[in-house]
């Protein structure tokens, strides 16, 4: 069994899931809690008004501007980053399932796994109205 250019086994298919999900997890965390340390760093100027709920910025709901804000090291850009790295790790998943399928030739596996990632893909954009 060769990856570089042979057949994937299932066994090498899993090591790579595998290795995929614990690096999208750890990627996540270590963003998370670095956002959340500069986030504590800097302490807002006045105490929240927890009587009423105020949701993130506008610059944090779309996907340029968390790139933006996590550019300039803004704490609640990292929190925002580690966390649509965590959304993005099983899409990444099942892409990378389609892909391997597709090495093996398994047509029934890649359309099951394409129709999964459509519906993933899909509720993710839907979700954005």
């Amino acid at each position: 069994m060769t990856h570089s250019g042979g057949p994937w086994t299932d066994r090498h298919v899993e090591r790579v899931v595998g290795s995929l999900l614990r690096f999208g997890v750890v990627a996540s965390a270590a963003i998370v809690i670095l956002g959340a340390a500069l986030f504590l760093a800097h302490p807002a100027a006045s105490a929240p008004d927890y009587r009423v709920f105020h949701g993130e910025p506008a610059d944090l709901r779309g996907v340029p501007g968390i790139l933006h804000d996590a550019r300039a090291l803004s704490g609640r850009g990292l929190i925002q980053l580690g966390l649509l790295i965590l959304l993005a790790t099983p899409v990444a998943r099942v892409a990378f399932t389609v892909y391997a399928f597709a090495r093996q030739r398994d047509r029934t596996y890649v359309a099951v796994a394409l129709i999964v990632l459509t519906a993933l893909l899909y509720s993710l954009i839907a979700s954005r109205r």
